[in-house]
């Protein structure tokens, strides 16, 4: 089973637009937004979802006020600020509390307690590309790289169960805990960059990531023709750090028209998709390659 993830050095390069397309073209894939922070890939799928899951991770603490003394040693100990006083009486402050335990350690009268804490969902869906595994995280909550793992590791029974034997996964901007969790043990890396100074310093963050894990990094330069000598530049900075250029994008407003419908660009008649499938072939052959002895 081939895991294919398609990642950015930063946000807003169209990785989620080409997840899109890829997954129609694919045909036989199980699909896995890993952007949980900010998951967009159901705009454009609209999934219908059959199954649905609360993610509990992590600890949150809790003030009993039958137990609560209003010793105040809680609020003296708390390094993050999370213990607030309200008319004499003590509360906690869930988006601020980190979980660490030391107000529930050194209260005197035992009135703290540490609780699981729900940190969003996640879903098993059916869209008009195949089974669809995405999440939600909830606002200000954490362990989005523990997120991501759960969503991909449901992608891969989703695909065992179906007999599918490709997982798209539209993975997160950057180069931190999620991409990590959604890059790590996969077999290739697209990254999506475009042409731009910021572009080009990301990518190269990207490629230093797939490097230290060793998944073979391809990429594509999306809205090269807006600047088309530093889309060379940045081919060549790629094959230089080991990656193969898969092709490019055309700057194409037809995309946000296809954004705003719902679709994917594949499924207009704008000029970026013949790109896009292009790519899609070109793809295909290199995954030929790599699998040849």
């Amino acid at each position: 089973m081939k895991e294919i993830v398609i990642i950015s050095g930063k946000g807003g390069t169209g990785k989620t637009s080409l997840t899109a397309s890829f997954a129609l073209l694919a045909q036989n894939a199980v699909l896995a937004d890993c952007d949980v922070d900010a998951a967009d890939l159901h705009l454009i799928l609209t999934p219908n979802i059959q199954k649905k899951h609360e993610f509990w991770s992590g600890v949150e603490a809790i003030i009993d006020p039958a137990l609560c003394t209003n010793c105040g040693a809680c609020l003296n100990l708390c390094r993050f600020d999370a213990i607030k006083e309200t008319n004499g009486a003590f509360h906690i402050d869930p988006t601020a509390c980190e979980g660490c335990g030391v107000c529930a350690r050194f209260c005197p009268k035992g009135a703290v307690r540490l609780e699981k804490r729900l940190c969003g969902a996640w879903m098993v869906s059916d869209t008009r590309a195949g089974p669809m595994v995405h999440a939600r995280l909830g606002i200000a909550a954490e362990n989005s790289g523990r997120l991501v793992s759960t969503v991909r590791q449901e992608a891969r029974r989703v695909a065992e169960e179906t007999k599918r034997d490709m997982i798209l996964i539209d993975g997160p901007p950057g180069i931190g805990c999620p991409v990590i969790a959604s890059i790590s043990g996969a077999s290739a890396a697209l990254i999506v960059t475009e042409p731009t100074p910021s572009g080009e310093h990301d990518l190269l963050r990207a490629l230093e990531l797939t490097r230290h894990f060793k998944v073979p990094a391809f990429i594509c330069v999306n809205k090269w023709d807006i600047a088309p000598e530093k889309a060379e530049q940045i081919e060549k900075q790629a094959l230089a750090n080991g990656a193969t250029v898969l092709g490019r994008i055309r700057y194409d407003k037809g995309v946000t028209q296809a954004q705003k419908q719902a679709k994917a660009v594949i499924e207009t008649d704008t000029p970026s998709a013949s790109d896009i499938k292009g790519l899609w072939k070109h793809f295909q052959q290199q995954m030929e390659k790599e699998n040849q002895p």
